[in-house]
């Protein structure tokens, strides 16, 4: 197998994706399957907000429960995975080189955004994992630009997964939850939205995702958005996307994941 890795954008879901899996948790499952096992894992989630982009450097990355009010099991899963300080280094050079401001964090462990989908694809916790934050206050053009940084580590056997979530309105979700309902309409029309300008690789387009009114209704803030572009970045321009999952989980959560080629 090619040391070059594809570059992944993975749906996180509700913490509740970590005890009811269901189809996208089989399809990351089957993914990982596919890949096989990398040297390391660079991942990228909204759960981790900075003022600048900052690599995590602890060797043994605490799990971390950064959530309430959900079932009790959830707070006894751990994700022992150790860290990699050799391949932290190397992704604060790469943002160095593209002109970045870094920083470094040894303490900090893998929110849920990370450790939940990994535990799905990865569910020995036997490759180490280096998390890197996000900067939700920069935008999609600097996510972009953070992934073009990283791009360089896909050639060295470093699975770079950058973890969100294609539709993340938290009100809509919290109204559902208590109320129930239904799937509203902008749900897949966005995700569908995405799936097009993904297709035709058009990222002046998805950079300006929320000059549409689905994009500002399924994404009040761009945290969750904003991995989506890292990885787009970090795929490099000959790189197609391609759909590995489509689907939406508790009616307002589009699911869906793509692989980079």
């Amino acid at each position: 197998m090619s040391s070059h890795r594809p570059v992944l954008f993975v749906p996180h879901g509700s913490p509740m994706f970590a005890l009811r899996p269901g189809a996208a948790g089989a399809a990351l499952s089957q993914l990982a399957v596919k890949l096989g096992t990398p040297r390391a894992i660079v991942v990228v989630s909204p759960h981790w907000e900075t003022a600048v982009p900052t690599v995590g450097f602890a060797t043994r990355p605490e799990t971390l429960h950064d959530f309430g009010g959900f079932d009790p099991r959830l707070y006894d899963m751990q994700y022992p995975a150790t860290g990699c300080p050799e391949v932290a280094a190397q992704v604060m050079n790469a943002l160095q080189n593209a002109g970045l401001p870094v920083a470094q964090d040894a303490g900090h462990g893998l929110d849920h955004g990370a450790w939940i989908p990994l535990r799905q694809m990865f569910p020995d916790a036997d490759v180490p994992v280096v998390p890197l934050s996000v900067q939700s206050h920069l935008g999609p053009e600097h996510a972009y630009r953070v992934g073009q940084a990283l791009a360089a580590l896909a050639a060295q056997n470093i699975l770079i997964v950058a973890s969100g979530n294609v539709t993340h309105n938290l009100r809509d979700f919290m109204l559902v939850s208590s109320q129930g309902g239904s799937t509203p309409t902008y749900v897949q029309a966005f995700a569908d939205w995405i799936h097009t300008h993904m297709t035709a690789r058009d990222v002046p387009g998805l950079l300006a995702y929320r000059q549409t009114a689905e994009g500002q209704r399924a994404h009040p803030t761009d945290e969750h958005l904003l991995p989506l572009f890292t990885a787009l970045g970090a795929a490099g321009g000959g790189a197609q996307p391609e759909a590995f999952f489509r689907g939406i989980s508790d009616h307002v959560i589009a699911m869906d994941g793509y692989t980079f080629h």
